[in-house]
């Protein structure tokens, strides 16, 4: 929502191999990341943070600062720029900052580094965040998720909050008076209406239960997008909707731009061709799949089996067939291996 998000545009275009001018653009990246034109930077750079003393979102803009940061370091890192490298490295773990680990949610802290007393994780206004609540904006590290769930209290405690999340019954107070957000836009507590959201159902993905992504994308796909005049849980913004619904109907999703990968999920359709610029083909095919067989039992690419649990841009570019066996349970034991986890800046 706030951030500097030009910044990882330009990141994901080098990272992915595009032809631009890469130095120009990293100084671009660079100069806009120290702009004091957004609000806080000069203090998010010194402390680590965006103060709440004067800054009324400063939980959320350090969350998406820190992710900005971490898309610079990616494409430095490309680039072999270690001296930028290191210093937006550093920044990129400045999201561990606004965590209050005493009560394992985000949250927005003060210029004497005391975090905000009796902070309401469900509530959108005065809490430190924008268009958004720390229920779902303490998820928002998806450069670093092994390192997210350290912050939460490991491994265990982060799958309990992510369980919650979509489980819970978000009382209507909560979004009664957002012109943006109706009880169409939720599923639980998470808001796909609202889109700094939107990678929350794939970080199942870097846990033991890897398998509810797709449990839990079906339903969201379902709920969020029918065929009725109100029947697009949320507004479209820039076309971010529209795009989650394109790349998870596929069955892949680009939760942390900056890197070449994209998170597996599971098809929503049997059958599915894309026609690429270079002349290639992307075919997927999930032939048993449907709202009951909506779990991924065996992966192939290119009629070879593949257990991790994304996919790179450059085996999408060449073109390639990807195969889902589908089932109506989940295989409770693909993906747990570290070696098929996404990336993540920190390893647990």
């Amino acid at each position: 929502m706030t951030g500097y998000h030009a910044v990882t545009v330009l990141a994901d275009a080098i990272v992915k191999g595009a032809d631009i001018n890469k130095e120009e653009a990293m100084q671009a990246m660079v100069k806009t990341a120290t702009n004091r034109y957004f609000p806080s930077v000069t203090d998010y750079i010194r402390l680590g943070y965006a103060p709440f003393d004067n800054d009324d979102t400063a939980a959320s803009n350090t969350l998406e600062y820190s992710f900005d940061d971490w898309t610079i370091y990616a494409a430095a890192k490309a680039m072999g720029n270690e001296q930028v490298a290191t210093e937006f490295q550093k920044r990129a773990l400045h999201y561990r900052n606004t965590f209050d680990t005493t009560i394992g949610f985000a949250s927005p802290r003060y210029l004497d580094g005391t975090f905000k007393k009796d902070l309401d994780p469900y509530q959108t206004y005065g809490e430190g965040f924008i268009e958004g609540n720390s229920w779902n904006f303490s998820f928002h590290a998806p450069q670093d998720v092994f390192g997210l769930m350290q912050c939460m209290g490991g491994e265990q405690a982060f799958l309990d909050k992510l369980n919650a999340l979509f489980a819970m019954d978000l009382p209507e107070k909560y979004y009664a008076d957002n012109e943006d957000i109706t009880a169409e836009c939720l599923v639980g507590g998470y808001v796909h209406g609202n889109e700094p959201s939107h990678h929350v159902p794939y970080l199942y993905a870097w846990t033991s239960t890897p398998w509810k992504t797709q449990e839990w994308l079906r339903t969201i796909l379902n709920k969020m997008y029918r065929n009725d005049i109100r029947g697009l849980g949320g507004n479209d913004d820039c076309g971010q909707m529209s795009a989650w619904y394109i790349f998870s109907a596929l069955g892949f999703y680009p939760v942390a731009p900056g890197t070449d990968q994209y998170v597996l999920g599971a098809p929503y359709m049997p059958y599915m061709k894309l026609k690429l610029e270079n002349g290639r083909d992307v075919e997927i095919k999930a032939p048993n799949v449907s709202d009951k067989s909506r779990y991924v039992q065996r992966v192939r690419i290119n009629g070879q089996p593949y257990s991790k649990l994304y996919i790179t841009h450059s085996q999408l570019t060449e073109g390639c067939i990807i195969e889902f066996d589908m089932g109506p349970k989940p295989n409770r034991k693909r993906g747990l291996a570290l070696t098929d986890k996404p990336y993540s800046l920190t390893l647990p």
